[in-house]
């Protein structure tokens, strides 16, 4: 079989879907970082999902669904996204193999599990996880850029196949996307502005009564779920705990991660735009990355029995955590650029 690879600019990121919309729209000749994709899409926010198990658990996410984030930027860059779901998986695998033929390099929605590539100890069964597919080689492998891996790596077809039509919550049934032609010249500067007032209006959680899950409203259910977890026992406490952290530092980049990222993007905006207020914002919001991070921390120790950390100690810490989202989401709408 002769040898397929279409031109790709592989760089590292902090987080799957992000990577995938930065070095796909790199490699089609439009330089764009994963702190500005994050930042365009709005996808920073806060959900806890209690109708939504992983594990038995509730589900918590720190940023906007998947392929929120590819749609998104697609559209305020005026690029058509073309987007495919297959009920068939050898028709899965014949649409992909005809993309590349046609030069294309492909998006992907797969399970990290049936990833080969991943270390043993990093599997598990998470489905939202994107990567991008730029050709096959000699032997038949798919070549992939994984944007959470600093190289580009092989994956089987077989292996591929299964990561792709995987079972289970958020179930990528397939999933591939391809961008349309980008345009000559963007002004990022407007959707920058457009982006942020969008972000900042969804921080504080629906304005729905009685739905307390998102936002700002959610991370204060959060807290008070957590000091609830005094009257179960200690084992339930420890495995929740533990859960909560997992989500956030370990699947999808995470609560502080993602917290990190949107200020990266704050930062680059404020060079782009000349903005010295998304400068002072950025600051402030690796400083709520940070106390994210102290969150995690705490119920770490709690976990392993490390210190006398009480749970209303992590509740607390986690209500910091809200107030200053808070905080961020009232100087975001306060913004010169607004008035």
């Amino acid at each position: 079989m002769s040898e397929i690879v279409n031109h790709l600019i592989h760089q590292q990121s902090s987080h799957c879907e992000t990577g995938v919309v930065a070095n796909m729209l790199s490699s089609k000749g439009f330089a764009m970082s994963e702190p500005m994709a994050f930042g365009l899409a709005s996808a920073l926010t806060f959900a806890y999902l209690p109708f939504v198990k992983i594990g038995g658990l509730p589900l918590i996410a720190y940023r906007m669904p998947p392929k929120t984030i590819i749609k998104t930027v697609a559209k305020k860059l005026n690029i058509e996204l073309i987007t495919r779901k297959f009920s068939n998986p050898q028709k899965g695998m014949q649409a992909l193999d005809q993309a590349l033929e046609e030069g294309h390099i492909v998006g992907l929605q797969t399970s990290v599990y049936w990833l080969p590539y991943f270390p043993e100890d990093m599997r598990f069964h998470f489905n939202a996880h994107n990567l991008t597919v730029y050709g096959k080689n000699a032997q038949g492998d798919y070549l992939i850029s994984d944007p959470v891996f600093e190289e580009v790596v092989t994956c089987s077809p077989e292996s591929l196949q299964r990561a792709r039509f995987a079972k289970g919550a958020l179930a990528p049934k397939g999933l591939m996307y391809i961008l349309g032609k980008v345009p000559e010249k963007i002004d990022l500067a407007p959707q920058i502005y457009k982006s942020l007032k969008k972000t900042a209006k969804m921080m504080n959680g629906l304005p729905v009564p009685g739905v307390p899950f998102f936002g700002v409203k959610g991370i204060r259910y959060l807290a008070k779920k957590i000091s609830e977890l005094e009257n179960k026992p200690s084992k339930y406490a420890r495995l929740y705990l533990g859960h909560i952290v997992r989500m956030q530092e370990e699947i999808g980049t995470g609560g502080a991660g993602f917290r990190f990222i949107f200020a990266s993007f704050l930062d680059e905006a404020s060079k782009l735009t000349g903005d010295s207020e998304l400068f002072e914002l950025s600051q402030f919001t690796t400083e709520i990355g940070d106390q994210w991070r102290a969150f995690a921390v705490q119920a770490v120790l709690f976990c392993k029995d490390r210190k006398s950390i009480s749970l209303q100690d992590i509740s607390a810490v986690l209500i910091k955590c809200a107030e200053m989202e808070k905080q961020l989401q009232s100087r975001l709408l306060s913004l010169s650029a607004f008035k």
